[in-house]
């Protein structure tokens, strides 16, 4: 194809582009930081929680925003484009601004919420504008195009909001994500052209009717929903045993069985096929449970445990860098490069540095800190969260002068007052044991992608979609091994940054050839129906990653201090994921295969 037969792009085109740059903009911006947020002491202005509410939240919440534009995108083609662009604007940028205000769990994830349903509603509309602005001369340049705008805003979010979060506070950095979102209103109102769209007749009762036969009816949801539920509420701590917790799924499973096995006993022997198919027209509740393509949900499942492994690095990594790695082997080379740059991306408040010293000093007054390790290891983990890594022995020995500042026990010169000592070990730290803050290193992520996804595209066409897909699970696994080898080490901040590149190449291997391997054994004639549901398998793997992250770095990294340990399992994951997408392809989807090509077959006859 000549460069004239590619139909230009209208100005619908750029305009959803330049709105899908600022919309990741502040979601990564607020994103790649939440983890260390959430768990950000109240005194440096975070949230105060702990690791079990951080997985909560970032597994609950993401798990709705991706089954919101089920509905959404049925909205969307009924009321139009411009008007749910609008709506997604009117709720996501003052939930942006009154989350960096949220105080307690349950004020936190409702607004979060907020967010999650506006940016569920954002995102298929944006998707749905590239594709009717797009034709077959120029579709897959045009989602390369898109994809480019995704990352250049997923690069950029991380890369700032660290800086904002410095030099402003933790408000700005929600405040400026709020900021980006507004500035969407001013093409959404008075640039954007609605494109030409085609009104589905059917509405929602067409999209839940298509639920149904993709993944199943609603008796089944009525056991699966209550279960993920359940499974939630007692990690949230709601119910309190796992004795309790099992024994209401086993009545759930067994109240569902007895169900069926009543409605199957009540079924007419000789009920013919004209019958049977007029099953499905009956009340939900004469309806047995009813799995809808069973490859397709199945493929959902094994590709859930891709998404789990995949998105370790937004809720895991951070808070084990700031906890694990020592970054000042980054900070030291990033000076020698640019001194500049260095002072930009590293930087420390030495004046909230110096009010937590203080206010350290003061509250461990009176310690012995020689013998007191975890009084030790608490100051440690706050100074962490201002990227301050400072070696125990020292903090050890300033506390020590500080505390008996603090109690006026020590024999201090006229003008060494307590403030005065608080701001020079501030001074004197932020130079010496300053890091690179953990969403600074996830930027190097969408950094490689937009500098190298084309390159990897074009190499991997030549491979068939599931080896691909494998290969690039595999990458990610390692990737995660290398990040876990980066706790102890002299270069730990090397190695991070390289398990960050692995990670890259993993997620540009496997990522696009998640999708295009539905296409092998969905329907020929469902294609596109079936890949619009794949995003259910990204709810589910936000929602398990969030939980099973909580529960991993609480148990295993914290606790046990064995942080190697923790992603050692998770890998393990990801070679399990491998391994079952292996097994699939050879059972189901060969037998789906030789069904369509008999049907063919037939056909041709």
């Amino acid at each position: 194809m000549t460069q004239r037969d590619i139909t230009p792009f209208p100005k619908a085109f750029y305009i959803a582009n330049t709105m899908e740059i600022f919309e990741r903009l502040a979601w990564y911006g607020m994103y790649t930081l939440l983890a260390s947020y959430i768990l950000t002491p109240n005194s440096q202005g975070g949230l105060g929680l702990d690791n079990t509410e951080r997985g909560l939240i970032m597994g609950v919440v993401p798990f709705f925003l991706y089954l919101f534009p089920v509905v959404s995108g049925a909205l969307a083609d009924r009321i139009g484009y411009r008007k749910m662009f609008l709506i997604s604007f009117i709720l996501m940028a003052p939930s942006y601004y009154f989350l960096g205000y949220a105080t307690s769990l349950g004020s936190f994830i409702s607004i979060f919420m907020l967010i999650a349903l506006g940016a569920g509603i954002f995102k298929p509309v944006v998707i749905a504008t590239i594709s009717r602005t797009t034709d077959q001369s120029n579709r897959g340049l045009g989602f390369g195009i898109f994809y480019m705008m995704v990352n250049i805003g997923g690069f950029l979010g991380p890369l700032l909001a660290p800086i904002i979060q410095k030099n402003y506070g933790w408000q700005w950095v929600f405040t400026f994500a709020a900021i980006w979102i507004s500035v969407n209103f001013i093409p959404a109102l008075f640039f954007y052209k609605e494109p030409k769209r085609h009104e589905k007749s059917g509405g929602l009762k067409q999209v839940f009717q298509e639920i149904q036969e993709v993944l199943g009816n609603f008796r089944l949801a009525l056991l699966v929903v209550p279960l993920l539920f359940i499974l939630v509420a007692y990690y949230a701590g709601i119910i309190a045993s796992g004795k309790t917790t099992s024994i209401i799924a086993a009545v759930l499973i067994i109240t569902a069985l007895i169900w069926d096995l009543v409605l199957n006993k009540s079924k007419n022997k000789g009920e013919n096929s004209t019958e049977e198919k007029s099953r499905n027209n009956l009340p939900w509740y004469k309806q047995k449970m009813r799995v809808g393509n069973k490859a397709f949900i199945t493929y959902l499942l094994i590709i859930t445990g891709f998404w789990v492994v995949y998105l370790q690095i937004f809720i895991t990594l951070p808070v084990f860098i700031r906890d694990f790695v020592d970054t000042s082997d980054l900070v030291r080379l990033l000076h020698s490069i640019s001194p500049w740059l260095h002072e930009l991306l590293t930087a420390v408040n030495t004046q909230t540095l110096s009010s937590e010293i203080m206010r350290l000093s003061q509250q461990f007054s009176g310690i012995d800190f020689h013998s007191s390790k975890a009084s030790i290891k608490e100051i440690s983990n706050t100074l962490a969260s201002l990227d301050i890594r400072v070696p125990n022995g020292e903090l050890m020995n300033a506390f020590t002068t500080l505390s008996q500042a603090a109690t006026g026990q020590a024999i201090l010169s006229e003008t060494a007052t307590l403030s005065e000592l608080s701001n020079n070990y501030a001074q004197q730290w932020a130079t010496q044991y300053r890091q690179i803050n953990p969403a600074t290193i996830l930027s190097i992520d969408f950094l490689m992608i937009i500098l190298f996804q084309v390159v990897i595209s074009r190499f991997i066409d030549r491979f068939q979609a599931l080896p691909t897909l494998i290969a690039g699970t595999a990458i990610i696994s390692i990737a995660m091994l290398v990040g876990g080898l980066a706790h102890g080490i002299i270069f730990g901040g090397l190695m991070v940054a390289v398990s960050v590149i692995i990670f890259a190449v993993g997620e540009m291997t496997a990522s696009p050839k998640s999708q295009e391997y539905v296409a092998s054994f969905s329907p020929p004639d469902k294609a596109a129906m079936f890949m619009g549901y794949y995003f259910v398998s990204m709810a589910l793997g936000n929602l398990f990653a969030g939980l099973l992250s909580g529960w991993l770095y609480q148990t295993l990294a914290i606790n046990l201090a064995k942080p190697m340990l923790m992603w050692a399992v998770i890998a393990l994951l990801g070679v399990i994921t491998c391994l079952a997408l292996y097994i699939f392809n050879r059972t189901l989807v060969s037998d789906i295969e030789q069904q369509q090509n008999f049907q063919l077959a037939q056909v041709n006859e």
